[in-house]
Order: C-alpha cells, then structure tokens, then sequence
C-alpha cells in the first residue's frame, strides 16, 4: 500500500514539473511579444514620435526597467550603444556573434542562446527609418534562472512529499498495529487452542469497530464448538455407558445358550428386549445430541388447544386412568408441535408409570404474562423436594408406582432438551389435591 501511495506521488511530482516547465516557457514567451509590444505602443506615443529611432531606443530603456531576470539593450550600426541600468547574469551585449545575428533582424524574431549564466531566450525588435533599421532593441531572458526557480519549487513539493510519505507510512504502521492486533490476538488464539485442543480460551473483547464485531463473533464460534465437543463427550460417554451392559447380557446369555428349544427360545427372547432397549437409548440419544444442532426444531403455527386435546386423545392408549384436560388456551404460538407433542407424551408417560388405574391424570395450556405453559399433572405419590432438579438429568431413573426402575433415565431429560430449544425451562413440582406436576414454560412468540 505504501509503495502505491509513493507511486501516486511520484507521478504527481512528474506531472507538476512538467506542467511548471510548460507554463514557464508560455510565460517566457509571452513576456518577449509583451516586450516588443510596449515598445510599438511607445513609438506611437505623442512624447517618442518627434525624436529619431536611436533617441526613441534610449528613451525607452530609461522608461522600461527589465523584470528579474531579464536585460534589455540597443544595438545601432552593429554595435551595442546603451543597456539596461542592473547588471545582468551575463553580458551578452559583449558576445558579438550574438549581436550580429540581432543586428542582422529586419523584423521581430525570437531565439535561444547559450551563455555563462545558462541557456537565455532572446529577442530582437527592430526600428526601421526611411527603409532601413536604425536600431534594435534586444530583449533577453535567462531561461535557466526562470526555471531554476521552478527546479526549488518542484524539489520543495518533492520533499514535502516524501516527508508526508514517511509520516504516512508511519501513522500508518503505528495504526495498523493497533487495528490488527485483535486480528493477531485471534490468530494466536487459534494457534493455541490447534496446539492444546482447549476450547475454553476466548478473546478480550473492547470497543465496537468491525475488528472488535470480528473478535465477538470468534467467541460466539469458540461456544458453539464448545458446545458441540461437550455434546459429543456426553453422547460419547453415555453411549458407552449405558450400552455396555445390555451387551454384556446379551453376549453372556447368548454364550450359555443350549441347544433345548426351550432355552433357545427364552434365551432369544431376552436377546430381543435387550436389543430393543439398546434400540430406544440409541434414539434417546440421538435426541439428546440433535437438540444442541440449530435444526432441533422446526418451527410453525401451533395452535395450542388443538395440541392439548390431541395429547390427551392420543395418551389414553397408555393405560385405563382418569383422563382430563384441565384448561386450554386459545392461543396460536410460532414453536414445533411434533417436539412439544414428544415432551407432553413423555411426560403422561412418566405420570402413567407413577400412577394406577384410578388415578387421574390431567394435561393442560395457558398463556400467562407473555408466556406459554403447558403442564401434565397426576394423583400419584408426586416428587420428593430434594429430587426435583437432579430426575432431569441424564440416566437418572425414578422408582414406579411398584418399586421398579423403569427406562433409561433419558425421558426427563429430552423433555428438559425441548423446552430448552424453545427458549424456556420445565419444572416439577406438586399438584393441587396431591401428586406430581410437571410444566413446561417458553415465551409466547405469536405465530405470524
């Protein structure tokens, strides 16, 4: 970058000498026509008409005084008669080829010429008188004093330039050096987290430029990978975990098997439900894995007393209980039906295992304070204070209505998945009359 700002100053410094030059040569050349000019303009005057051609050319010189650089003088019969009062940068009145050659004009003509001050640019205006020249008048202007002063002005220019090119490309430096330093602070950062696979660094995050957005949004990347290598743990680890034995029983059993067709068929049996329940934590999970991806839910027009009823019409296939629904609300919210319809169904399964066939089993909506609840609630023995938080953990099991332990333990904790997915949390708590309620609570976003 900076050799292309040098490069445009270059070629601006170029471009000025060369537009100086030009202009000065104008300047010069329409300083000698002006010269002669003056001197027609003076011959025409009423005070020079009466006086003879070599008076005329005297006068004149003691009337016109030459500009810097310039010199004027007469040349009659050949030779130089009078010259302007300053002394020039050079006699060129003394160099008689020169002056042959002006002496020898019979109209204006201009020249150049090379003298002890430099190149000059002449010109030489002759008087005539019945005929025949009774005078010159020779005008000289030293071409290279003229442009030396444009030289200074250029190597000014030029070494203003540079100075502003150092100070550039100083200030520049410093303040790329400091605009960049949250880029290099990322790079660093990801050298580190390459080198010791720690997920758990994150960038100082100062100011709001688009350097800073950068740094904010390299954060937002490291949570999320977090995140996701947190996930893959978790389902790693609970995948080894809780397959390990069902394929330890079926291994086992498989290698104690007989050969009576009785075993055989207990044998393959108890193959078949281990198999079977390795089949439901596979796709528990699944779930449980997908719910931390940006695609878990997808997302439409809920009508929330619709998703009620259809819940409790579709739970009581799960066993004889006194079904009810305890209130709907007429609401439609933008959220995914299919994954709330999952959370509700766990959870009337889970109040069905803690319940028996006289026991009611309730399910309800509401839209309260900008919210959306929707709870399960049953007559069972409901749930001690101090399990409340810890049965929605992954492969925590509760005890049923009979003692047993049944599930995997990943049921509560997908219900927690979703309500998580939609923004909002699920609790456990106690029941009007007694029992176990459990609800789910997200805010109300009205579907468009």
């Amino acid at each position: 970058m900076l050799a292309v700002v040098g490069l445009a100053l270059s070629v601006s410094v170029f471009a000025t000498w060369t537009i100086l030059l030009d202009r000065m040569n104008d300047r010069v050349g329409a300083e000698l026509v002006n010269e002669a000019e003056k001197l027609r303009q003076y011959a025409g005057s009423p005070a020079a008409s009466a006086a003879a051609p070599e008076d005329l050319l005297k006068n004149y010189l003691q009337v016109n005084v030459p500009d810097r650089n310039e010199t004027f003088f007469v040349i009659v019969d050949g030779r130089v008669r009078w010259r302007s009062f300053a002394d020039p940068p050079a006699r060129l009145d003394e160099d008689d080829a020169l002056v042959a050659r002006m002496a020898a004009a019979t109209a204006p003509v201009q020249d150049w010429a090379e003298s002890a001050a430099g190149t000059v640019r002449w010109a030489a205006v002759p008087v005539l008188s019945e005929g025949r020249t009774a005078g010159t008048l020779a005008i000289v202007v030293f071409h290279d004093r003229e442009r030396r002063a444009v030289v200074d002005a250029v190597g000014v220019l030029g070494l203003t330039a540079l100075a502003a090119l150092a100070l550039a490309g100083g200030v520049g430096w410093f303040v790329a050096g400091r605009v960049l330093a949250p880029v290099r602070m990322v790079r660093l950062t990801a050298e580190r987290i390459s080198d010791s696979s720690d997920l758990s660094r994150r960038l100082t995050v100062t100011g709001d430029d688009d350097v800073s957005a950068l740094a904010e949004t390299f954060n937002h990347m490291l949570d999320r990978l977090e995140r996701a290598f947190a996930v893959q743990r978790e389902f790693l680890d609970d995948a080894g975990h809780e397959l390990r034995t069902p394929i330890t029983v079926v291994r086992g059993h498989l290698e104690l098997m007989g050969d009576d067709p009785a075993d055989r068929a207990e044998t393959l049996a108890l193959v078949t439900d281990e198999l079977d329940r390795m089949n439901r934590i596979v796709d528990d999970l699944l779930t449980l894995a997908k719910s931390e991806q940006p695609g878990f839910l997808a997302l439409g027009e809920v009508e929330l007393a619709d998703l009620t009823v259809s819940v409790v019409a579709k739970a009581r296939a799960l066993g004889e209980r006194r079904w009810r629904v305890d209130e709907v609300a007429e609401e439609r919210v933008l959220a995914d039906r299919q994954r709330l319809t999952q959370a509700l169904m766990q959870l009337v399964a889970n109040a069905v295992r803690h319940t028996g066939p006289d026991d009611l089993v309730a399910v309800g909506s509401a839209v309260r304070d900008g919210a959306v609840e929707l709870w399960v609630r049953d007559s069972g023995p409901g749930v001690p204070p101090a399990d409340r938080e810890r049965i929605f953990e992954r492969f925590v099991r509760g005890a049923g209505r009979t003692g047993s332990h049944d599930g995997a333990g990943l049921g509560l904790a997908i219900v927690r998945s979703i309500a998580e997915a939609h923004g909002g949390t699920v609790r456990a708590g106690d029941a009007d009359g007694g029992g176990a309620r459990f609800s789910i609570v997200f805010p109300c976003e009205e579907a468009p």
